[in-house]
């Protein structure tokens, strides 16, 4: 009998460790230095009156400071990023951090546990931007998190990673003629980094944005780096990423970490997708970060009896940012996403 009393009693411990605050807004002011703690921060109900909330770590340091925003997952399949924000938050030492960090390890509360991209009305939410209070589904929670979370930060690291069927080098998206941006930019040591002001986005219909645009346009200096690949961990991208984000954390004067020196990016000044033209299955005999010159071939067509359909060749030299993975494509499917390079002053 007491060794059924103790185990419901570590059971009971156990939850309540667990059991993190739920909060309708973030207070900065209410928390006291030196200090790392969780909450669950709500941004909609679902349909049986519950809240639906994301974690948040908020980390205030010792002295004051800039407020470091980090969120990872907008896309419910994107985990990297989830991974990234631990790693970083287990090495920051609240005695020598000045400011803040808001992390939230998981933005889209509901497609991360549905193992899907976009949102629940097939909507992508980074293309919602600046949402609508009174607006459809995929509207208020963008809404949410505008108010809630980017009201809340200084700077803003927004990570990525590719979707299904597609994998990606580590590569920033940020507009190279902001310097602050583009210090951070290239703080991140990443493969590539892709000049890109936002505005307007890939994808985005008239009036929308993507969160990153929505940072930018409040004056949050803000990226946008993809860490490699879908609904997986990689370790080296992981990596790679806390080391980059300690970089920012360095140059911002917030704390002092050693860090080690990756290569220099290479600096595209634009980028595009090929795309197929006929439905097949498709072979794309190049890798990750392969410099293609022009008329190089990149993709080949097949049909189901194995018969070559088509042959696609780069239309003019550049990296391979990202490449389709799954064979099977419909008119319209994706190839890869060529980088124009271009030297720049870094």
């Amino acid at each position: 009998m007491k060794k059924v009393i103790s185990f419901i009693f570590f059971a009971q411990l156990t939850v309540a460790l667990f059991a993190q605050q739920t909060i309708d807004s973030i207070n900065l002011k209410s928390l006291e230095y030196n200090t790392k703690t969780y909450f669950w921060l709500q941004i909609i109900d679902n349909g049986l009156s519950q809240p639906v909330s994301v974690p948040v770590i908020i980390v205030k340091g010792k002295f004051d400071g800039p407020v470091l925003g980090l969120t990872a997952a907008i896309h419910g399949n994107e985990l990297n990023g989830i991974k990234v924000i631990q790693e970083l938050l287990n090495d920051v030492n609240t005695d020598q951090l000045k400011g803040t960090i808001i992390a939230i390890p998981g933005l889209n509360a509901i497609s991360i546990n549905q193992d899907r991209r976009r949102y629940v009305d097939e909507e992508d939410l980074n293309r919602n931007f600046p949402g609508k209070a009174n607006g459809n589904r995929s509207q208020q929670y963008v809404w949410g998190i505008n108010q809630k979370i980017l009201s809340k930060i200084n700077y803003l690291v927004d990570m990525h990673t590719a979707s299904f069927g597609r994998i990606n080098s580590l590569y920033v998206r940020a507009d190279m003629s902001n310097d602050t941006i583009k210090k951070m930019a290239l703080l991140q040591d990443a493969d590539i980094i892709l000049n890109s002001k936002g505005l307007p986005s890939a994808g985005v219909s008239s009036g929308s944005r993507t969160m990153r645009a929505e940072a930018m346009l409040k004056g949050i200096p803000t990226i946008t780096v993809e860490y490699g690949n879908p609904q997986i961990y990689q370790h080296d991208m992981i990596d790679r990423g806390v080391a980059g984000i300690k970089k920012i954390l360095n140059w911002l004067n917030m704390h002092d970490f050693t860090t080690t020196n990756y290569e220099k990016a290479l600096y595209c000044k634009k980028s595009y997708w090929l795309y197929v033209d006929e439905g097949g299955l498709l072979e794309v005999p190049v890798e990750l970060k392969q410099v293609v010159e022009k008329d190089e071939i990149v993709g080949i067509l097949r049909n189901p009896f194995g018969e070559v359909i088509k042959t696609y060749k780069s239309p003019e030299k550049g990296i391979i940012i990202g490449k389709s993975t799954n064979p099977v494509n419909i008119s319209g499917g994706r190839i890869i996403h060529l980088g124009i390079i271009e030297n720049i002053n870094q």
